[in-house]
């Protein structure tokens, strides 16, 4: 799950101010974590110590406010009852699932904890859509599938548009927050990968809503290229705090995840 921290991170300084420059600067001096990796951590934190991810979503939230939320999200977390979902169609619940794709030993159990960790609050089909087929495109790349076959499945299972290529896609492509405008895009940034950097960089040479692409397709590639470059590694781990490595290393160490 640590890739898609990455490229959170990665596209943070980016978000708003989109590149479509394949070779642009990694970390620039205001590299920071969002949303993205908060609630990322929170998921994986939630399987880790059997806490419902509503409870380690508000949680985690909580702990870390102002790092860019969105509207929807604020209002629901700072609402009297946040057991009732707001039927968003977000990308929020595609950039957080991650960790499940690692986590659970069949597709099947994997869809199903991608559709509760995204119904706490993104309760529209198109939500819970969304993290299903990141959460499955995870779990089909750790387990040795190739990208042609990942592909496949996720068009046949989804509907999603896959037959898009980045080059088309890329000069008219603009800053989308939904689900349905958002994971096809990054699903097809890893599968015209060749390693997790050129995920990365192809995933926020898109423009849009950077972090979120590169989260979402950070995390598939790390699930299918395996290792993340040492440097890149290390820049990630300086830019948390130490209770988000700590949750990582743990993640990691109880899945046998390598980074």
């Amino acid at each position: 799950m640590f890739g898609a921290i990455i490229g959170d991170i990665i596209g943070s300084t980016r978000e708003f101010r989109n590149t479509k420059d394949y070779d642009f600067e990694l970390f620039p001096k205001h590299s920071d974590f969002t949303d993205d990796s908060v609630l990322t951590c929170a998921v994986a934190n939630a399987i880790l110590t059997g806490d419902s991810y509503k409870d380690s979503i508000v949680d985690f939230a909580n702990r870390y406010p102002g790092r860019g939320y969105g509207g929807g999200f604020k209002k629901w977390l700072n609402s009297m009852d946040t057991n009732k979902p707001y039927n968003s169609f977000g990308n929020g619940s595609a950039m957080r699932v991650s960790p499940i794709g690692f986590a659970f030993d069949t597709l099947e159990k994997t869809l199903e904890e991608a559709k509760k960790s995204a119904e706490v609050s993104h309760n529209h089909p198109e939500g819970i859509k969304g993290a299903q087929a990141v959460a499955s495109a995870v779990f089909l790349a750790r387990t040795g599938e190739s990208q042609s076959y990942i592909k496949m499945y996720i068009i046949r299972h989804f509907g999603y548009n896959l037959e898009r290529n980045l080059d088309d896609i890329r000069p008219n492509y603009k800053f989308y927050e939904t689900c349905q405008d958002s994971v096809p895009e990054a699903i097809i940034a890893f599968l015209e990968s060749e390693n997790y950097e050129d995920a990365i960089r192809k995933a926020i040479s898109l423009g849009g809503d950077s972090d979120t692409i590169g989260c979402i397709a950070g995390g598939i590639a790390q699930a299918y290229f395996g290792k993340i470059p040492l440097e890149i590694l290390k820049d990630g781990y300086r830019r948390l705090p130490m209770e988000l490595c700590l949750i990582i290393q743990q993640f990691n160490k109880k899945f046998k995840i390598e980074e």
